[in-house]
């Protein structure tokens, strides 16, 4: 069967990793969770107080990171230089920084060289911000996910409350969402912003279900138009 790349990207708590994650597990393919790496990297930046204006600091850190995503008792866990950092990354303290670190230039192309090693070869799920844009230019299919603050504010909560964390009031958290979306979509490397050629889901008012048919279906359809040649890598 040929293989595409699917390119999922997003602003904060649209339910990009649930949705490229379930694309994956349903074609067969490798799911990346681009945004955590930038999260993996603001780890060991906080851990070490490395201060990301100083450049020559920066790159020298890059050079002691490494990256790589592994399946533990079925969930994907994300590996800071052999670790498990799955659940360390997702904590608040890295959500308060992980945009500065991703405007980083030198940040970014050190993981878009990693994630474009990861999809070389097709048959990948990949979400992030800049998938479609930069990462992965010419991808088969190229999704773009949107959903109210107020509703990305309940799933992010939701999320948070399922890890035993309750500590934080939905007012920090849309706080949190808001100053991202700042950061994300002005960044002066690689921004977020849609594709031309994304198909844009709002899935304010659409369960994780809903969304999954609509994304597989597009899915199969262009596997299907490129195993007939019309569809070019």
């Amino acid at each position: 069967m040929s293989k595409i790349t699917i390119a999922v990207d997003g602003f904060a708590a649209c339910g990009k990793s649930t949705l490229a994650k379930a694309l994956a597990q349903e074609l067969g393919y490798v799911y990346v969770d681009s945004g955590a790496m930038y999260r993996a990297v603001t780890l060991y930046f906080l851990d070490r107080n490395i201060g990301i204006k100083n450049t020559a600091s920066v790159e020298e850190a890059l050079k002691n990171i490494t990256i790589h995503f592994e399946n533990v008792n079925g969930q994907n866990h994300t590996f800071l230089n052999g670790e498990s950092v799955e659940e360390a990354i997702r904590s608040m303290r890295v959500s308060n920084f992980v945009s500065p670190v991703a405007t980083i230039s030198a940040v970014r192309r050190a993981m878009v060289k990693i994630q474009q090693e990861m999809g070389a070869k097709g048959g990948i799920a990949m979400d992030g911000r800049d998938i479609g844009t930069v990462v992965f230019k010419d991808a088969e299919l190229k999704l773009f996910l949107t959903a109210s603050i107020e509703e990305r504010t309940r799933r992010r909560l939701s999320e948070w409350e399922g890890k035993g964390i309750t500590d934080i009031s939905a007012k920090e958290v849309e706080k949190n969402l808001a100053t991202r979306d700042h950061i994300d979509s002005t960044r002066a490397d690689s921004p977020l912003c849609q594709a031309e050629d994304a198909i844009e889901i709002d899935n304010s008012s659409l369960t994780p279900t809903e969304q999954l048919e609509f994304a597989l279906q597009l899915s199969k359809d262009i596997i299907e138009k490129k195993a007939i040649g019309l569809v070019v890598s």
